[in-house]
């Protein structure tokens, strides 16, 4: 893909390919895009209307009626892509999509890649490249949550606020550059504790942006949440409970989960994987021993855990040296005490110092209180969606490496070094911080970006 700006016209379907429904829209970009559908469309002289109109009429091949079509203008630059954009909105046979498609190639448009409608966008000026890449996030998101993220991204909340510290950043860099060309008269620009106040001002912006990409990570791919716990406790009856489906396989029988299996739900807003694991025991089963071994490697990459007792079949004791284990791993999770429909009074007493939460997984009792206490859990309700929160690991890591710049700055100032090496410093920063929005790019960071785009956006 080139990530210069073409002057050629791509085209390609907008909307979902062999998804059931009415509508199909196939979207051309570039300057020929009016002129090309124009060259094929029935109807009003295209050339001569106004942005923002629709138009009905039809697609035709030579003097053969392809289909009715409502056909959208938007002229450069007001567009998604700032060039002129056409929409054409067919019926949704895949026969009608790919004659329009290949009438279209054939009068000068050519197939657009994967993003490139975006990639013009970004290459155009209507978008920054943190931005472009929350239209991806946008059409990914399976949550309110993520949804509300990525929207807020996209509007330009992460850009504003980053183009502000850059901007403040410029202007210190400008002024040590400017000593740089008064070295022999020794003259000071730039006031040294004014820069101090700036860089502490951004560092910590910075920082609370690196600590926000946990909680960002999590609204944006779901919570991993492992459920464990010995054999035939109940594990596969409660992940079924918590998807009300028959997800897993239930069998008296202990060991019957050798594998782990998956799944996710949205909890008020907020997605969770489940993962339902192998019951932890000593075996020697060998595929149930590797089961076991799976268990412990998706326990340690958990953000929550859900682990399981069978009030019949473990005693007090065996209760609280599971949950020492547990802890060990400093991993957060929920004490559930199953099959509560069949505890006595004394057991409930006994239980009751460990804070458990009661459910009977069969019965599909207290799983609507355990859901509740799984949102309590992650703490997500301390979060403010309408706040900047980072949830790209590009983005994580140019914070990080910003961070680190930051840091010889400051030391720069407290060790007073030469303007030229303290203008370096800051030089990085900018750098790092461009990276973000793509003031600073390259062709394999775009190819990387763009590449995980749909066709069509």
């Amino acid at each position: 893909m080139s990530f210069t700006h073409s002057q050629d016209t791509i085209v390609a379907l907008a909307t979902s390919p062999g998804v059931n429904g009415a509508i199909a829209v196939i979207r051309l970009s570039g300057p020929e895009a009016v002129s090309i559908t124009d060259s094929v469309f029935k109807g009003k002289d295209l050339k001569s209307q106004a942005s923002h109109t629709i138009h009905f009429g039809t697609i035709r091949d030579g003097d053969q009626v392809i289909d009715e079509v409502l056909v959208s203008l938007f002229i450069a630059p007001h567009s998604y892509t700032k060039e002129n954009v056409v929409e054409i909105s067919t019926h949704n046979s895949k026969y009608i999509i790919e004659r329009v498609l290949t009438l279209l190639m054939k009068k000068g448009a050519r197939a657009a890649k994967a993003g490139e409608f975006t990639l013009r966008a970004f290459l155009n000026g209507g978008l920054d490249l943190s931005q472009a890449e929350a239209v991806a996030d946008l059409i990914a998101s399976n949550s309110a949550a993520s949804h509300q993220i990525a929207m807020q991204q996209m509007r330009g909340g992460f850009s504003n606020q980053l183009k502000q510290l850059r901007e403040d950043l410029v202007h210190f860099a400008s002024l040590i550059e400017l000593e740089l060309d008064f070295a022999e008269e020794d003259v000071e620009f730039a006031n040294r504790d004014q820069l101090r106040l700036l860089i502490e001002k951004i560092y910590q912006v910075i920082y609370r942006l690196i600590q926000s990409f946990e909680q960002g990570n999590v609204l944006k791919n779901g919570v991993p949440v492992v459920i464990a716990g010995k054999p035939n406790v109940g594990k596969s009856t409660l992940l079924n409970a918590l998807l009300n489906e028959e997800r897993a396989i239930v069998s008296e029988i202990a060991g019957t989960t050798r594998d782990t299996i998956e799944d996710e739900i949205n909890i008020h807003g907020v997605t969770f994987r489940f993962i339902d694991t192998a019951g932890i025991r000593e075996t020697a089963d060998i595929i149930e021993a590797k089961g076991v071994e799976r268990t412990m490697e998706k326990i340690k990459q958990a953000r929550l855990i859900i682990y399981l007792f069978d009030p019949l079949q473990d005693h007090i004791a065996s209760v609280q040296e599971q949950i020492a284990e547990v802890e060990a791993l400093q991993i957060p999770f929920v004490t559930i005490i199953n099959k509560s429909d069949l505890l006595s009074d004394a057991q409930r007493s006994e239980y009751a110092a460990l804070n458990p939460i009661y459910i009977s997984a069969k019965e599909q009792v207290g799983i609507e209180e355990l859901k509740d206490e799984l949102l309590n859990q992650v703490n997500l309700s301390q979060i403010n969606t309408d706040d900047t929160i980072v949830t790209n690991i590009r983005h994580l890591e140019a914070l990080q490496n910003t961070r680190e710049a930051l840091e010889k700055v400051l030391f720069g100032i407290d060790n007073p070094i030469t303007s030229d090496f303290l203008a370096i410093d800051i030089r990085q920063a900018l750098h790092h911080l461009g990276e973000i929005t793509g003031t600073v790019t390259t062709d394999d960071l775009l190819e990387n970006i763009f590449s995980k785009f749909c066709i069509g956006k």
